[in-house]
């Protein structure tokens, strides 16, 4: 599916382009709906995009959730366009999965099949932000299969949390029904395994109120 186009960063300064990659093209993509999205996605890929194929699996090198966040952040206020096939200025391809991957820092743009190589899974109840809540459609990747990050509760009850996730028109973050619009018992949460001590966003207390506060406030 062609690149759609590319927003500029907040501020009106446009995205870098990387010097030895695609550059993103320019013009701001639609306003961001609520509409639920579709999911197709490429498969993994090396940074960039072909030729070749990532060799083995992918590592996980470390990093906080703070930083996680901080990167999901950067492509939320560039509302980086959802394109299968396209690849953004730092590398990562434009679909849910490759924007899971760069937040997580990996090394490739993974797909939805792969990215449990590099996590474990968790339980609702140990949910914070910088984990995903993933579904794998294995029989049919391209119907359903969907991840999103989780960036912290936004009620008591825990019945929904802010999303970051990369969907059509471009990258968003709103309050989602836990786990997801569609295909909720599919969505699994998961943790990364490359995460390190510390780094802060948690969504324990009041869950989410804090991340919530700071995101929207």
């Amino acid at each position: 599916m062609p690149a759609l186009l590319a927003a500029t960063l907040a501020g009106g300064h446009p995205a870098p382009a990387h010097a030895d990659g695609p550059p993103p093209s320019h013009g701001a993509p639609p306003q961001l709906t609520a509409e639920t999205p579709g999911s197709p996605q490429g498969a993994p890929a090396p940074l960039y995009g072909p030729p070749g194929q990532p060799a083995g699996p992918p590592a996980a090198p470390p990093t906080t959730r703070e930083a996680i966040m901080d990167r999901a952040e950067e492509w939320t206020r560039a509302k980086v366009p959802y394109a299968m096939n396209g690849y953004w200025s730092d590398g990562y391809r434009q679909d849910c999965s490759g924007f899971i991957s760069m937040a997580w820092n990996l090394g490739s743009s993974e797909w939805t099949g792969s990215l449990t190589s590099v996590a474990e899974r968790i339980t609702k109840d140990q949910l914070e932000p910088g984990d995903i809540l993933l579904f794998h459609n294995a029989k049919d990747p391209e119907n359903g299969s969907h991840v999103t990050l989780f960036g912290g509760w936004t009620d008591s009850s825990r019945t929904r949390y802010t999303a970051y996730e990369q969907t059509r028109p471009a990258t968003r973050r709103q309050a989602t029904p836990y786990a997801y619009w569609t295909n909720s018992a599919q969505f699994l949460p998961y943790r990364y395994r490359g995460l390190a001590e510390g780094g802060g966003r948690h969504a324990d207390g009041y869950p989410g109120r804090e991340t919530w506060r700071r995101l929207f406030s």
